[in-house]
């Protein structure tokens, strides 16, 4: 059975955020747990951890400040929606959320979605106003099981260290993983 769910978080970033990671809309398991990637099978914490090779934030307070330091933005692309559970091909309804306030705000030039949900919502909604072409990074969610820890922290690794590096250049990464 559906519900209607309202985004319960609001985006963490920073004047010195420059790279902007997109999830669809928190897990249950993450709204009751009041952050982020709260499922405890979500390798979220887990792959960023080793991209920066740090270690693996544990409060919330701790995931904020991780972060802040790796000047890593999180939001999502939904503000609210109908859903049933945490399943993401159950989303109706899509309210998209509002990502210029933490554009504006930041120094990012460059999006990344966690998985094809949150690219394409992305897409549908938000690229345009936006005018920043997002690139999608493998599902770090349980129900990607296709992809495990060791596999999902190269690609990651892949990914985001050259965009630490080199803000500003476009992502050319491959399109099509798995949810």
């Amino acid at each position: 059975m559906s519900e209607t769910v309202i985004h319960p978080f609001e985006p963490v970033f920073d004047a010195d955020s420059k790279i902007l990671i997109l999830g669809s809309l928190p897990s249950v398991k993450s709204r009751e747990n009041r952050f982020y990637y709260g499922h405890p099978q979500n390798r979220f914490w887990k792959v960023l951890s080793a991209v920066f090779d740090a270690p693996v934030p544990q409060t919330v307070e701790e995931k904020k400040s991780f972060l802040l330091t790796h000047h890593v933005a999180v939001w999502d692309v939904i503000s609210q929606c109908s859903i049933a559970g945490s399943s993401d091909a159950s989303i109706r309804d899509v309210v998209p959320a509002d990502l210029e306030p933490v554009l504006k705000n930041s120094g990012i030039t460059q999006i990344f979605c966690n998985g094809q949900t949150a690219l394409k919502y992305y897409r549908k909604y938000q690229e345009k106003q936006t005018g920043i072409k997002a690139a999608v990074l493998p599902s770090t969610s349980p129900a990607n099981a296709a992809w495990n820890l060791a596999r999902l922290t190269e690609k990651w690794k892949e990914i985001l260290v050259p965009m630490e590096d080199k803000p500003g250049q476009p992502a050319e990464i491959q399109q099509d993983f798995p949810d």
